[in-house]
């Protein structure tokens, strides 16, 4: 890497430790890597990473010099904790309408487990409405129920036992539960990028050669202007105001309340209580 006359060798090796950072912050935030942040309370590692970066950024000496691969490098991670952000958003609400079909389901199952125990007129039919919905072998388990005369036999007890269990597992929601967990923990390490690394790339100009590489490709002094007014953080809103008013400002409100939105309704059985 080759800064002769802009920095001394001390900054050269530091330059280069930053890049090293942001590429290491990078793959644990990606979801496709292999070893990903885990807890961010607790990953000083991670939080150690990320203020080395911040550190760099806001103490630089002389920001018109700043080197331009950190900048590109810093911009992109930004970026790429903000989109992995609102991925994470999406994903959240599926997982919020993925527990309240269960919830509804686990009603729709268990009044379905009274009607066939109590051999109700016309129960084949009620089940019948529901094998679209139902999985095939609780279908024909509330079948099994339904036909068997001796409610004291193995059979008649085992049915009873899949369907109370099949109830049980749609109103709790584990595997939601962990992977809603799993989810707010990525989302508070993005939105801990977001805050700290975006607002300190606030200060720093748009790097000379950033800009005098794009001149060159494109037009003379008319694209250098638009490109200072689209890379700049201070004159281009879409992706600083993605980050701090769309989604940080909420980001960890939104995240860890977001249970609340998943309370079990009024006639079922609570879950477990969530620390927040």
């Amino acid at each position: 890497m080759s800064r002769s006359g802009i920095v001394n060798v001390r900054m050269v090796i530091t330059e280069e430790k930053i890049l090293s950072n942001i590429e290491k912050v990078q793959k644990l935030i990606n979801p496709n890597s292999k070893k990903q942040i885990v807890q961010l309370d607790e990953d000083t590692y991670f939080k150690d990473m990320i203020e080395s970066i911040k550190a760099y950024l806001i103490e630089y000496p002389k920001k018109n010099n700043f080197p331009a691969s950190v900048y590109k490098a810093a911009y992109g991670l930004v970026e790429f904790a903000t989109n992995q952000f609102e991925e994470n958003t999406k994903r959240i609400e599926e997982l919020i309408r993925q527990r309240e079909q269960n919830i509804i389901l686990a009603g729709v199952l268990k009044d379905l487990i009274e009607v066939v125990q109590a051999k109700e007129k016309g129960w084949k039919d009620q089940v019948k409405e529901v094998e679209g919905q139902m999985p095939e072998d609780i279908v024909e388990t509330l079948y099994i129920v339904g036909k068997c005369k001796d409610d004291t036999s193995e059979e008649y007890e085992n049915a009873i036992k899949i369907l109370n269990a099949r109830v049980n597992n749609l109103e709790s929601n584990l595997h939601i539960e962990i992977d809603m967990e799993r989810i707010e923990d990525r989302s508070k390490a993005l939105s801990y990028i977001g805050i700290e690394v975006a607002d300190a790339l606030k200060s720093i100009p748009t790097p000379v050669e950033e800009t005098q590489q794009v001149v060159e490709e494109v037009a003379p002094v008319q694209a250098e202007q638009q490109y200072v007014q689209e890379t700049t953080f201070e004159v281009k809103p879409s992706l600083w105001e993605r980050i701090k008013n769309s989604k940080i400002g909420r980001a960890i409100r939104y995240v860890t309340k977001i249970r609340l939105r998943l309370d079990v309704p009024t006639g079922l059985p609570e879950g477990q209580n969530e620390n927040n």
